[in-house]
């Protein structure tokens, strides 16, 4: 089967030049024209997509070759893109910046590749003019299977600025599709882990997406970059359907080399993991069972594949907000606390005691819970100084390390998200510490130069810095519902 969607992939040739901008401005100019917009970012990025739901309308989704294999990339492409005029994919980093250590593996190049869409540059001139030109010609012609159809200049100076720029350019046979001026309407704070997310400044994020489509309007040739976007051929495979992957299981990951391989026995005890599958019952058919999610600005990351595997499961998802409610919803089976930034609203969260108990309660009466980063960060015993719902008996706090990466993990022992053995690829993004690391119990063994063992499994809690994609192992989503219906 093949499909066609026109579709453009938004580069550059670092961070910082203005892919966020262009891809977003570009998104909602697209949408104001009647076109059904279909939002993607390469890489694990939680925050951009946000963004780029506000200016679409449509849950922004992330396509992350390392996260879910090359071979998932196509297939959860057609997923979000089903029933869509056009497709825009924001880049990550450099256009040929990718997994550490992995080749092209996971960079935006890899992606445009495994997508057979154009690519268009977005190049800060802001302190450069003629050699704009060498810059473009360098990037356009490093791999000859990436094909970039044009180039948008950002923060131009003046007319006499880009008449430099567009001079230099006609030599390296690039055309330019758009030219932006400096505008500071359309910037959006930052903070330690990046921009703010959506879901803690709404109708300021709001405002920026306006700003930002109004000036790709102005500055852009819509009509070009559509044109470009069509002349994508079509794309062959079939979309990624929730409920059928819950129903087979995919081919295993094809890991990478290991550079060193995780202990075989957790420091402090646990089981050693050996090398294997889980088992994989067909689901269920949904029978009302509430699997309660943690949202709102303190837990704002997840990725839209997780409720449609938990609903393909069987489960009954339902948000909650742990700033607000201070109950857990109704029949709550199960909990899944993804991440955010727990720390920037650690006051709120520990005020709010009824629903910190009624989580510790929870997991103290064997209910499965999973809990990534933030939710790691939730259920310690007290994050910088404040108390929090002690389901850990460990705690959190702010330092300046940036913790950052992919990783190679495998399940230390049995949990209620995978099996001993069962392999995954995670993404870690963080200031904060944990002390200790891991429990008696870790939740994996994670492989690299340097391997070690991180994260908790005690009774129905899986606790770990590790954010994963769960399309990449529908098995996670259906052994937690199952567990949720049996504990």
């Amino acid at each position: 089967m093949s499909a066609s969607v026109p579709r453009l992939v938004i580069a550059a040739p670092s961070s910082g030049s203005g892919k966020t901008t262009v891809a977003t401005g570009l998104m909602a100019a697209f949408a104001a024209r009647g076109l059904a917009v279909s939002p993607h970012k390469v890489g694990p990025d939680y925050i951009d997509p946000g963004y780029h739901a506000l200016a679409t309308g449509r849950v922004g989704r992330n396509l992350d070759a390392y996260l879910c294999g090359p071979e998932l990339v196509g297939p959860l492409f057609l997923h979000g893109a089903q029933g869509c005029d056009i497709a825009v994919i924001e880049g990550v980093m450099g256009l040929y910046d990718g997994a550490a250590g992995e080749g092209e593996l996971a960079s935006t190049a890899h992606v445009a590749k495994l997508l057979g869409a154009p690519v268009v540059l977005v190049v800060d001139a802001s302190s450069q003019s003629r050699s704009v030109a060498a810059l473009v010609h360098g990037f356009a012609s490093w791999d000859p299977e990436v094909r970039v159809g044009g180039v948008i200049l950002n923060k131009v100076a003046s007319d006499r600025h880009e008449e430099l720029l567009r001079e230099a350019l006609e030599q390296a046979g690039v055309p330019v599709l758009g030219v932006l001026r400096r505008a500071a309407q359309v910037d959006t704070p930052s903070r330690h882990l990046g921009l703010v997310p959506v879901a803690e400044r709404h109708a300021a994020a709001v405002e920026a997406v306006a700003a930002m489509g109004a000036q790709v309007s102005e500055g852009c040739d819509l009509d070009a970059l559509a044109g470009l976007a069509r002349s994508a051929g079509a794309l062959s495979g079939t979309a990624w359907d929730a409920a059928e992957a819950v129903s087979s299981p995919p081919p295993p990951l094809p890991f990478p080399s290991s550079r060193g391989s995780a202990p075989s026995t957790p420091p402090g005890g646990g089981a050693p993991w050996t090398p294997g599958r889980p088992e994989r019952p067909r689901p269920q058919a949904p029978d009302g069972l509430v699997v309660a999610v943690a949202g709102g600005e303190a837990f704002s990351f997840s990725y839209a594949e997780t409720t449609e595997l938990l609903t393909a499961a069987g489960a009954h998802v339902v948000p909650f907000d742990p700033l607000r409610d201070e109950e857990l919803p109704e029949g709550t089976a199960g909990l899944v606390i993804g991440g955010g930034f727990p720390e920037v609203y650690a006051s709120e969260l520990s005020a709010n005691e009824p629903l910190r108990k009624a989580v510790a309660a929870l997991a103290e009466s064997g209910a499965p819970v999973a809990a990534e980063c933030a939710g790691l960060l939730y259920l310690c015993r007290e994050l910088d100084g404040l108390p929090m719902c002690g389901v850990l008996d460990a705690g959190a706090r702010m330092t300046e390390r940036l913790t950052l990466g992919y990783r190679d993990a495998v399940a230390v022992g049995d949990s209620v998200l995978a099996a001993a053995g069962t392999r995954l690829r995670g993404h870690e993004f963080h200031r904060t510490v944990v002390e200790p690391g891991s429990g008696a119990e870790p939740a994996w063994g994670v492989r690299g130069p340097r391997p070690r063992v991180e994260g908790f499994v005690q009774r129905g809690v899986h606790a770990s810095y590790l954010h994963t994609h769960w399309a990449s192992e529908p098995g996670v989503a259906r052994r937690f519902v199952e567990r949720c219906r049996t504990s």
